[in-house]
């Protein structure tokens, strides 16, 4: 009894200095992994709101990219990392998706990992060259039963968000084996895949809102859909519930913030919070907004949620199609 009594209260203890200590944080500076290279869409979203969050945290948040494997170094980082809150994650579509949904081997999982918050929605939308004859999703289709392996389809490679939109839009609307009626053309990036259907390369892109901002409002690309039940500004394009194809509103990109799987409720619930402030900032909203993405954030649960289902969906598909890709 007396070894009961003592374990009991040394756990008591151990409690009350564990509440005391989440009680102070942060006590100093907050690492950020951004886990893709500087000018790109994950990147672009972490720095604009580094400055509202640091404001919202308190202290210094110390943003490093930290590249490679499509988003498995810098996650791996955060995955090993103590679960105390000083080392945070952005993590993105892509790597927490996309690549736990399509590559045989990762170096992770989603349970690896505690979602504080996503924060920031990126629509897809597919498009094409403006002046081509494609006028519609129907006309798409209608152009790939018509003639299998004319319609050629960019991405930013084997195993992205891009190659799995393409794929997953024709095969919602119908195209039976879209991997084989129409042409997957992987290149380096997704400046390249828009560019690709600028200079005829490519039949049509499906990629994030963000990507073919510019490319829409300077009138090069026609865009013929976005995957959301609300138009998206900037778009003149039918919405995936005006076309009747709700399934298409979990293709989206995302970003948002994780730490490692034991991350404590108090720190996962200040992050919350903090996130809930910095998003107010009308310059990143706007930042943001002008980039074609949509600000909402989702608390810790409903993320995790949320992220839990895309990564289903995606895997269903990829499973269905046979999309799995070494690495």
């Amino acid at each position: 009894m007396k070894f009961n009594v003592t374990g009991a209260f040394g756990a008591t203890v151990l409690a009350l200095v564990g509440s005391a200590a989440l009680a102070d944080y942060p006590e100093r500076q907050i690492d950020m992994i951004i886990p893709y290279g500087p000018g790109g869409a994950t990147d672009i979203s972490a720095r604009a709101i580094a400055e509202p969050l640091s404001t919202a945290v308190g202290r210094p948040l110390i943003m490093t990219n930290r590249a490679g494997a499509g988003g498995a170094i810098g996650s791996v980082a955060v995955q090993n990392a103590a679960p105390d809150g000083y080392k945070m994650l952005f993590a993105r579509v892509g790597s927490h998706t996309v690549s736990p949904a399509m590559k045989e081997t990762l170096p992770y999982g989603l349970e690896d990992f505690r979602f504080v918050g996503v924060y920031e929605i990126n629509p897809v939308a597919c498009a094409v060259a403006a002046n081509s004859d494609i006028q519609s999703m129907d006309d798409l289709v209608a152009k790939i039963e018509a003639e299998p392996g004319s319609v050629r389809f960019s991405s930013s490679g084997v195993g992205t968000l891009l190659h799995i939109a393409g794929a997953m839009v024709l095969s919602e609307f119908g195209v039976e084996n879209p991997l084989e009626d129409a042409v997957h053309i992987p290149l380096g990036g997704g400046g390249e895949a828009a560019t690709a259907v600028l200079n005829g390369t490519a039949t049509f892109v499906c990629t994030n809102t963000s990507a073919l901002a510019n490319f829409v409002a300077n009138g090069q690309l026609r865009p013929l859909m976005v995957t959301t039940a609300e138009p998206v500004e900037g778009f003149d394009a039918p919405t995936s519930a005006d076309l009747g194809k709700p399934a298409l509103e979990q293709l989206v990109g995302w970003t948002g913030i994780a730490g490692p799987a034991d991350l404590p409720d108090d720190i996962a619930d200040a992050w919350a919070g903090w996130l809930g402030e910095a998003v107010q900032n009308d310059k990143f909203r706007d930042q943001m907004e002008t980039m074609g993405s949509v600000i909402r954030l989702m608390p810790p649960e409903e993320s995790q949620e949320f992220i839990n289902n895309q990564y289903e969906v995606f895997r269903n598909l990829v499973e269905e199609l046979d999309m799995r890709v070494e690495g």
